[in-house]
């Protein structure tokens, strides 16, 4: 029973992992494919992966509001951050808008607050406050800072930089709605396709240059459909057998290996100021995390 808990663990580990590498390739992947074309096929590998691995769900016996509202935001959230992603003007940008994404553990803690009545102490705000002190950093690079330099900055790519921030959100709500109305059923494998029907819809309307398949390309395309499947088993499985406080832990330590792998991906070194705004943003999740476990 031991070994198979630690087993468990390591693939919730592993989930973590593959989990990390998907801001490095969104971006790569977009560069070769486009935006939209580069989301739609991912998302398209990964749904027929996650059909082949966890079968899709019977609609009848899923709660109407988590098939239609978790649906809707689910499918939003995909969409909103593969497109931001893949619109940064620069891979230094990109990284930038992959961090903005890592919000959402904070922005959950505090939604749950209203729609969980989630009990957490007064460490909350000041975990908020760092979160978002983090992506103040992220954004200002080594560069001075002011709120003129800060806009700027966001005016430079208003769109993607809006999508980020609204992506954060939206999965913080989503989690927190799911929570509350799934009853334990899981729709991620319906969820998907309708990301990727969403996806080609649009990129039937967009004047995008033809798909165009190259080796190393088609290999990372592969590679992040198939790991997409694998981490959500690898979750599920670790979640439910393994040492769940551990994981939730270290899940919090995702964006670091996040910044990490895509800078290893794209061939970034971001400066110092980027890597004290990742460690601020997870410390502030933590903080969160913290409120949470000692709300008496």
């Amino acid at each position: 029973m031991e070994r198979t808990a630690q087993r468990a663990t390591l693939f919730g580990l592993l989930a973590i992992l593959l989990w990390s590498t998907s801001v490095g390739l969104l971006r790569s992947i977009s560069e070769h494919f486009g935006p939209v074309g580069g989301a739609a096929l991912i998302y398209t590998l990964s749904a027929v992966c996650l059909c082949l691995a966890r079968g899709l769900p019977n609609i009848r016996e899923m709660p109407a509001r988590y098939l239609w509202v978790g649906g809707l935001l689910f499918v939003t959230y995909e969409i909103f951050l593969a497109l931001a992603i893949g619109l940064a003007h620069t891979r230094s940008q990109s990284l930038e808008l992959g961090m903005i994404n890592y919000l959402w553990p904070s922005l959950t803690v505090v939604l749950a607050l209203f729609i969980n009545q989630q009990r957490a102490s007064l460490w909350l705000w000041p975990g908020l406050a760092l979160s978002v002190a983090g992506i103040i950093q992220v954004m200002k690079g080594d560069g001075s800072w002011s709120p003129a330099v800060m806009w700027d900055n966001v005016l430079d790519n208003p769109l993607a930089y809006g999508l980020a921030f609204a992506a954060a959100l939206i999965w913080a709500l989503y989690c927190n709605l799911t929570r509350l109305w799934s009853e334990g059923k899981n729709g991620v494998s319906l969820f998907f396709c309708a990301t990727a029907l969403v996806l080609w819809v649009k990129f039937s309307f967009v004047s995008e240059a033809p798909l165009r398949f190259t080796f190393p390309a088609t290999l990372q395309l592969l590679f992040m459909g198939l790991s997409t499947a694998v981490a959500y088993s690898a979750w599920n499985f670790g979640i439910q057998r393994g040492n769940m406080t551990f994981l939730a832990t270290a899940s919090y330590f995702t964006p670091v290996l996040s910044a990490l792998i895509a800078s290893l991906c794209l061939g970034l070194q971001p400066g110092w100021s980027f890597w004290q705004g990742v460690v601020m943003v997870v410390g502030g999740s933590l903080l969160c995390w913290f409120a949470t476990r000692h709300s008496g």
